[in-house]
């Protein structure tokens, strides 16, 4: 938990007055929003757009100031976690179902900087699973379509039912034996009809912030 907040609080250094921020989500993120919050009480002015309704949530709990994406016309820095992160730098994310619209803000940001504890380090992407965003209609004709990548595929449940992320769809957990060229599944994937998103983000990441072994905050340029 130290190292969350470590990095977490460390990208709250690269913000500047006046910049929009694209809010990612997730238990990392959490240590951004509650630092950016005492920044703003203090007097910095910036604007937020969430990318997921608990991220919204929090955010106002926390008195920081939002705007939706239309209404904020440009992103200067969006800060976001990981759920597993490669030797070339190549995410997965998705954990926490927010995978669409992360990715959406990741892109349209000037600098995307991604937090992240040293635990989320891994050799290859080999054997994480990979969610993928899909509509409900005919869910069985995408999800055979998805494993003719390759993978295995679980539909992601919460309560005894499918897990319904904030923009009304279901998420597949995929694992695949390896991932070689991430750039080359995310297109396939994103091909299939029915799939709205992938949660591999390959070359999107600027900077990303852990914790080194001395126990330190630690920015690694990508």
């Amino acid at each position: 938990m130290e190292s969350k907040r470590l990095a977490g609080e460390k990208a709250v250094d690269f913000v500047e007055e006046g910049m929009v921020l694209g809010l990612g989500t997730g238990s990392t993120v959490y240590f951004t929003l509650v630092r950016l919050a005492e920044r703003v009480k203090q007097g910095l002015n910036i604007k937020g757009v969430p990318t997921s309704i608990e991220t919204e949530r929090i955010a106002r709990h926390l008195g920081i100031p939002l705007v939706n994406s239309g209404e904020a016309g440009k992103i200067d820095v969006a800060i976001d976690g990981a759920d597993a992160i490669d030797s070339h730098f190549t995410l997965i994310k998705g954990g926490g179902g927010a995978l669409l619209r992360e990715k959406m803000i990741a892109l349209a940001a000037d600098r995307f900087i991604v937090v992240a504890d040293p635990g989320k380090f891994v050799t290859d992407l080999t054997h994480v699973n990979l969610p993928v965003e899909i509509i409900p209609f005919a869910r069985e004709l995408t999800e055979i379509h998805v494993k003719g990548l390759g993978c295995t595929t679980r539909l992601r449940m919460k309560d005894n039912k499918p897990f319904i992320t904030d923009n009304g769809n279901f998420i597949l957990d995929c694992s695949f034996s390896e991932i070689i060229e991430p750039n080359d599944l995310q297109m396939k994937l994103n091909r299939i009809p029915g799939v709205v998103e992938n949660g591999l983000f390959a070359g999107l990441a600027d900077q990303i912030i852990t914790v080194d072994h001395s126990g330190k905050a630690a920015v690694l340029e990508t």
